[in-house]
């Protein structure tokens, strides 16, 4: 046995060595790696990273570095590169994030992850890969991988990279704590908007340094928070001065204090207030009427524990004089009283919404018109005890009313006439009246009288109404009716669309025939003949034929955009020139459920379309 150096040759005893060429030795080294260093000696390199760029290509490397240098602030940078940088991983390939990034009107980065996506990995490469561009503005986070969730460390990172964060969104993100929280108030004191939806590991400890550290907030909302209450909302309410707007629901230990807290300083700023499903008693809607004077948009919803005296005392305060629109769900403390109150106290109001409000009837409604004479806007859904009468009288009482929308309505009916006893509303251009099971034609031919210059018409899911009802409206309608949706309502027929067509059809631009079994080729060959101006068109399971195609890409109107034909079972590939001339101005086109027309055409067609850069 030979030593030579460090290799050790084993010769035989019988034989001599023999060496018929030079004698290489291979040293058994083993291979430096820069992974030994330890933590604080990455850290020095990295903060001599000159760019943004080149952070990005350091975090590529490996998960480590990736977390190192997320948890490094804008401030430990020693040099920074303002120029463009491109984002980090994803958490398997750690590819650029740059590509889901986009900027907004205001000029900040923002940037959306939903379900899967969400992950620690993404959010720590998106805050190293956009730090160098002050870091994201708009942060939105919808759900959470089921393995490999957000949680307070994903949180940290855009804390720590993004320090001009003004928009932070969590939805339904159950891992995300008070500490990750605390870290976004420490290092982002420039956040405007903050939304909290759904998340129960978040209680008063992180809203408590969130109000204490970013006094530039002006919009919050918490939903489905069952650990906030009224300490934290206390806090926002003595720190954040320049909070606008306000959303609160489903967080049962939110109680009056809170209320009280929000809106009882003599400098508050909110505009917008939601308070929906909360332990809030006729306290708090006290306080709103008294102290709420730049309020503009209130909305009070589930509130059970709330009396008439509540809603009575609000409008009565006579504080809310700033209040343009007010929404009213499911509160059964609002009766007719309260009601005509609010109208009374609120003399600006302009928009009212009132749904399944069970204690308000025609009285109610009328005297609330009569008091409101701004209103502009009106909402009825599921008001089962407002019928025919009271609506009528109300939009007759209202001589700036220009919207009225009813839905689902069971009070409303067929009466006899009374529309020759009533003012005509001339104001009102638009009339929406949505699944009102007992609305027939009689009423139908009442309102049309009512309301002279209609320009949008919604009667969708009126089965009952039929031409009798619809001829008479669209005579009286003398300004020219722009948008016709008559969705589901079985019983019209071609008479009402030749006569849409020969009287409005200089202004139409959308109708909507959706479910009008009746409604043949006759009424195609109209609209094609008179509706020049028409961009949106759905005959969705109506009775059209080929012919009917034909006619209708063989006439005047040149402004057709969207064409719906869903459900046209005797459509057949006969169409296809037609659907193809129709196509140069397409920009939709829906030809879903038309069995008659072969898989392979429609394809072919939308190949072509495509191909033209016509369908888009």
């Amino acid at each position: 046995m030979l030593a030579l150096g460090h290799a050790d040759i084993y010769c035989p005893v019988s034989k001599r060595a023999r060496i018929s060429g030079p004698f290489v030795v291979e040293e058994r080294t083993k291979n430096p790696s820069i992974e030994v260093l330890p933590n604080e000696c990455l850290f020095e390199i990295f903060r001599r990273l000159e760019g943004g760029r080149e952070r990005s290509a350091a975090a590529c490397v490996s998960k480590r570095w990736l977390m190192l240098l997320s948890n490094m602030r804008s401030s430990d940078i020693r040099h920074t590169n303002l120029s463009a940088a491109n984002g980090a991983s994803d958490d398997t390939k750690m590819a650029s994030a740059d590509e889901d990034l986009e900027v907004e009107c205001d000029g900040y980065l923002t940037r959306c992850l939903e379900g899967k996506k969400a992950t620690d990995i993404r959010l720590s490469a998106m805050a190293v890969g956009t730090s160098s561009r002050g870091g994201l503005g708009k942060l939105s986070v919808r759900g959470s991988n089921p393995v490999r969730g957000i949680t307070n460390v994903g949180l940290s990172a855009i804390a720590h990279g993004c320090p001009s964060l003004r928009v932070l969104s969590l939805w339904d993100v159950q891992d995300v704590g008070d500490e990750g929280l605390m870290e976004i108030a420490r290092g982002c004191h420039s956040l405007e908007k903050l939304d909290l939806t759904k998340c129960p590991s978040i209680s008063n400890k992180g809203l408590v340094a969130i109000a204490e550290n970013c006094p530039s907030l002006t919009s919050l909302t918490i939903e489905s928070c069952k650990n906030i209450g009224n300490e934290g909302l206390q806090a926002i309410g003595r720190c954040c001065t320049k909070l606008e707007s306000l959303t609160i629901k489903d967080c049962p230990l939110v109680g009056d204090q809170a209320v009280v807290s929000l809106l009882s300083s003599g400098n508050t700023r909110l505009k917008k207030v939601k308070l929906h499903s909360l332990n809030i008693t006729d306290f708090s809607l006290a306080v709103i009427g008294h102290y709420g004077k730049a309020i503009i948009d209130l909305n009070l919803c589930k509130l059970g524990h709330v009396s008439p005296r509540g809603f009575w005392v609000m409008g009565a305060a006579q504080g809310l004089q700033s209040l343009a629109s007010l929404t009213v769900t499911s509160c059964i403390g609002l009766t007719n009283p309260s009601l005509e109150a609010v109208g009374k106290g609120c003399t600006n109001i302009k928009s009212m919404c009132l749904r399944e409000c069970e204690r308000v009837t025609d009285s109610g409604l009328v005297a609330f018109a009569q008091a409101a004479g701004s209103l502009e806007y009106l909402l009825l859904e599921e008001c089962d005890k407002i019928t025919q009468t009271g609506i009528l009288n109300a939009v007759s009482i209202c001589s700036k009313l220009k919207s009225l929308s009813l839905v689902k309505c069971s009070g409303v009916r067929d009466l006899p006439p009374q529309a020759s006893l009533l003012s005509p509303c001339d104001s009102l251009r638009s009339l929406s009246i949505r699944s009102c099971a007992g609305f027939g034609s009689r009423s139908l031919a009442m309102v049309g009288k009512l309301c002279p210059q209609l320009h949008h018409l919604d009667l969708s899911g009126l089965t009952r109404i039929t031409d009798a009802g619809l001829l008479p409206l669209l005579e009286s309608s003398k300004a020219g009716l722009v948008k016709v949706n008559l969705t589901h309502c079985l019983n019209v027929t071609d008479e009402v669309v030749l006569s849409l067509a020969r009287l409005h059809g200089e202004t139409l631009e959308l109708l909507n025939l959706d479910g009008c079994r009746r409604v043949t080729d006759a009424s195609l060959v109209a609209i094609a003949d008179n509706c020049l101006l028409l961009n949106d068109l759905d005959v969705s399971k109506c009775s059209i034929t080929d012919s009917g195609l034909a006619a209708l890409s063989q006439g005047v109107q040149l402004n057709l955009q969207v064409l719906s034909l869903s459900g046209c079972s005797m459509v057949t590939n006969k169409s296809f020139s037609s659907l193809r001339t129709l196509g140069e101005s397409l920009i939709g086109l829906n030809l879903q459920h038309c069995n008659a027309i072969g898989s392979s055409r429609i394809e072919a067609l939308v190949e072509d379309l495509w191909r033209c850069d016509i369908l888009s």
